[in-house]
């Protein structure tokens, strides 16, 4: 196998990890139901003018299935790190003491669970588009490599289908994480 063609095949595979990556990132700010510390992963606090995530400024634990537990290092920080919360909108509302801030999980309704797998299935959706574009620019990669007489049309059909193979497996993975993170926000 040819430099370039190792260089079309490389960074194919770093799209498609991108993709995947994405996916999973995404899949893991998203409430199913449960207490998890990675929903306040998006949200930042404005800390003596630096925008801070919650995590750097706390330790974030999961008391109970549903409740978050965040104490603040900072006590003077309680009531801003409460309000951001607040403000991010994750369908919670922060209760706090003074020194720690308790998050409470509601049950999720058969409406919302319905509304997050909606939600779930449009982010399968766009990593899959971001896999086919992917195979999109690698096939056109490797078509002017033929064109310019550097590979043979044997040699591009072979590498197209090795491509193809790597587009199937990256799809089947992505339906495998939405169908698992379904399964998961299904669960009553």
């Amino acid at each position: 196998m040819s430099e370039m063609i190792e260089d079309i095949m490389l960074e194919l595979d770093n799209e498609i990890e991108k993709a995947i990556n994405h996916q999973l990132n995404e899949y893991l700010v998203i409430r199913a139901g449960r207490a998890n510390p990675h929903i306040l992963d998006k949200v930042y606090v404005d800390y003596y003018g630096v925008p801070t995530p919650i995590k750097n400024m706390a330790s974030i634990t999961v008391p109970e299935a549903r409740i978050l537990a965040i104490s603040v290092w900072d006590q003077s920080q309680v009531k801003n790190i409460s309000k951001a919360i607040s403000q991010a909108d994750l369908g919670v509302t922060p209760n706090e003491d003074g020194k720690v801030i308790r998050l409470i999980f509601p049950m999720l309704t058969e409406q919302r669970r319905l509304e997050i797998v909606k939600s779930i299935k449009k982010i399968a959706e766009d990593s899959k588009i971001a896999v086919r574009n992917a195979r999109r620019d690698a096939m056109e990669m490797i078509k002017d490599l033929e064109k310019n007489s550097e590979i043979s049309e044997d040699e591009k059909n072979g590498y197209s289908e090795d491509i193809q193979k790597a587009i199937d497996n990256a799809c089947d993975k992505i339906e495998d994480n939405y169908k698992t993170k379904e399964k998961e926000i299904m669960e009553v």
